[in-house]
């Protein structure tokens, strides 16, 4: 028994090469941290308007489980990162993120192109809501739909 946990807990070479990662130190609200950076590359912003953004994302190795499908996490990132950013389109400040939802409905693979939207639901007081629809542009088949409820702190009067 005693191998067998010493065996569980020795990293395999996979995990030391991403323990060996060199991530610089983020510089708050100059640059993305390095997994802002990672979970959106590859986004392009087709438009925007007040609260209501279109983007074309391309599904690439690095957003897949090794089943070579978009990988669920990856999908729940792309809701957080991208319903925030409606809320920045929309005048709104940067939010912490307080409930996100996603209804995982069918797969991407790798090469797939996809449609993304996201958009201000509404909001009241400092608690906003987003949705967030990633669709197969070439089949029309939603993959996913996200929602994000986020909380920012109220601005004064005085």
């Amino acid at each position: 028994m005693e191998q067998r946990v010493r065996d569980f807990l020795t990293p395999a070479a996979e995990e030391e090469r991403v323990a060996g990662l060199a991530v610089a130190p983020q510089r708050p609200r100059i640059s993305p941290s390095f997994f802002e950076a990672f979970s959106i590359r590859g986004i392009r912003v087709v438009w925007a308007e007040h609260g209501l953004v279109r983007y074309s994302f391309r599904v690439t190795p690095g957003h897949t489980g090794a089943d070579g499908n978009l990988s669920t996490g990856a999908i729940a990132s792309l809701v957080d990162e991208l319903g925030g950013h409606a809320l920045l389109t929309y005048g709104h400040h940067t939010q912490v993120s307080v409930n996100i939802s996603v209804a995982y409905l069918s797969t991407a693979r790798i090469d797939d192109e996809l449609e993304i939207t996201s958009r201000v639901l509404g909001r009241k007081g400092g608690y906003s809501g987003t949705i967030v629809l990633l669709k197969n542009k070439r089949t029309g088949e939603i993959i996913a739909e996200g929602r994000h409820s986020m909380f920012g702190k109220l601005h004064s009067n005085i």
